[in-house]
């Protein structure tokens, strides 16, 4: 007897169709397991064991003869535990426990769960994934997914599909026989459409530094990387840690985009089936190469997708190893990292903002201006910054230098800039550019070669400005596009449909490291 199913295999972030077949043949010797095929890892074939405990304890018993259980495709490597519930239905229904009605009913879903010895039903990674497959498969006649209670709100964020919670063996059996009424799950509306920021610290906590306050709002405007430097106890983490506080709400599409990657890792709260606030990342600098960036035997997301439309967030950006600092540079450019393994390669999102802060010097002292820099401290400065290459800094858009906090700034009574005028300035010209692109997902950090000649028309004194620059500061090409998206955002924030000198001026004072190469 055969029977078949409708599953899930997470590749990647991307859940990706299977189909369990159970073939029971009656009269052959039976064998101690069913035999496992179509390309399984150890936790696969680990699962005919707790599928047989499962079945006894859920007063089901196990079919006399030899099983095969086929995972189709068998080109496509099966890993996890989301195959278990699958396995245990065609098992049930070989041994007649489901009907032919039960398992004409099963083929209209998706299903997934690991299965405990006493048959109630686990969470398993990437529901979220899982149900968008099914979302997709409508037109093939499948109407959602069945899924562990954990994993339900999840799957539930999904339009336009049934999302069917279910705890125990028993109770899939019961549903599918048509001898228990199931209600789909409701989908969350809070979690879907109030996508608020958190409560986040604020920016008058920190005691002067207006300067770096409104190169962070520049920054939070149109999503530019930006470096920090400066002495020990200027206040760059501070700065750095209330940045999420002045950032735009995660829109839908991105929350769901978002949220698809860490469902598929299995790092989404239990709570929060949808992600309400743009993540920030703050990895070790002991971290390596594969974290960053992802890796693995089969290729799972670094923190550099887990950053996506978020924040990645670097302290002490010279302790990196330089060939982990290395790997960034792909991903800053064009927003997308591509593992490639022998048996196949898979591209992870990776749009995210690089926020970074470093000393300028091992010791942790000293400044960069050579009016009152001495020699030494110079030459010290140069070995430390020379620790990060020319490339990855000509991907960064704003370097700025952050002094050590005064006496006077430290006791004074009058705060400073607070993170709702910063976040009015920065929802303003997020504004003019959505109306400038037409789109949510284009901001003027990541315009491309014929927007930025199209936005960024200079007239000629800003001409000139940047012609003298070039000349003393050894801008690259690159870099004089960074200059143009930084002056566009400048004039944003003023309202400005034209760029002016001044904005070109402004934006060039932020290139601060390019003339220490």
């Amino acid at each position: 007897m055969l029977a078949r199913l409708h599953a899930a295999v997470l590749h990647g972030i991307d859940a990706l169709p299977c189909e369990v077949e159970v073939d029971l043949a009656e009269r052959a010797e039976a064998l101690p397991k069913p035999t496992i095929v179509g390309l399984p890892d150890t936790a696969v074939k680990e699962s005919a064991d707790r599928i047989r405990s499962a079945l006894f304890n859920s007063g089901y018993g196990f079919p006399d003869g030899r099983l095969t259980i086929n995972l189709a495709p068998a080109d496509l490597k099966k890993e996890g535990n989301a195959l278990e519930l699958p396995i245990a239905l065609g098992i049930l229904a070989v041994n007649r426990v489901l009907s032919t009605q039960a398992m004409d009913r099963a083929k209209r879903y998706l299903i997934a769960g690991e299965l405990a010895l006493d048959g109630r039903i686990r969470p398993v990674k990437g529901a979220l994934p899982i149900a968008m497959l099914a979302q997709s498969l409508a037109e093939k006649g499948i109407a959602g997914v069945i899924v562990p209670p954990d994993n339900a709100p999840q799957a539930a964020v999904v339009p336009n599909i049934e999302v069917y919670s279910v705890g125990a063996l028993a109770e899939v059996v019961g549903f599918l026989n048509g001898q228990l009424a199931l209600e789909p799950t409701p989908p969350e509306e809070n979690s879907i459409d109030a996508l608020t920021a958190a409560d986040h610290k604020d920016f008058v906590e920190v005691r002067g530094q207006e300067l770096a306050k409104r190169a962070l709002t520049i920054a939070a405007s149109a999503r530019h990387n930006i470096l920090l430097l400066g002495p020990p106890g200027a206040g760059k983490t501070m700065l750095c840690e209330r940045l999420p506080s002045i950032l735009p709400p995660l829109t839908r599409a991105e929350a769901l985009e978002t949220s698809r990657i860490y469902s598929a890792v299995g790092l989404l709260p239990k709570d929060q089936p949808l992600l309400r606030t743009r993540p920030v990342r703050a990895p070790h600098h002991t971290a390596s190469s594969p974290s960053i960036i992802g890796g693995g035997s089969i290729p799972r997301p670094g923190e550099v997708s887990l950053a996506h439309n978020g924040i990645l967030f670097l302290d002490e950006l010279p302790e990196f190893p330089r060939n982990v600092l290395e790997v960034l540079r792909q991903p800053l450019e064009s927003g997308a990292v591509t593992i490639a393994r022998s048996h196949s390669s898979l591209t992870f999102p990776a749009k995210f903002m690089l926020v970074a802060a470093m000393n300028p010097s091992h010791r942790g002292s000293g400044t960069l201006d050579p009016k009152t820099a001495s020699a030494t401290e110079l030459a010290a400065i140069d070995r430390y910054i020379s620790k990060i290459s020319g490339p990855l800094f000509d991907r960064i858009d704003i370097h700025l230098e952050v002094p050590a906090v005064t006496y006077r700034d430290l006791t004074s009574a009058r705060k400073g800039t607070d993170s709702a005028t910063m976040r009015k300035q920065v929802s303003a010209a997020l504004a003019l550019q959505r109306e400038r692109f037409g789109n949510t997902t284009t901001s003027n950090a990541t315009m491309s070669k014929p927007q930025i000649d199209r936005f960024c028309v200079l007239d000629q004194p800003s001409q000139l400005l940047m012609k003298q620059a070039m000349e003393e500061l050894g801008l690259s090409a690159r870099a004089f596009d960074k200059v143009r998206k930084v002056a566009r955002t400048i004039a944003d924030l003023e309202s400005s449909e034209k760029i002016s000198p001044a904005h070109i001026s402004e934006a060039i004072q932020y290139r601060l490291l390019d003339r220490r190469w």
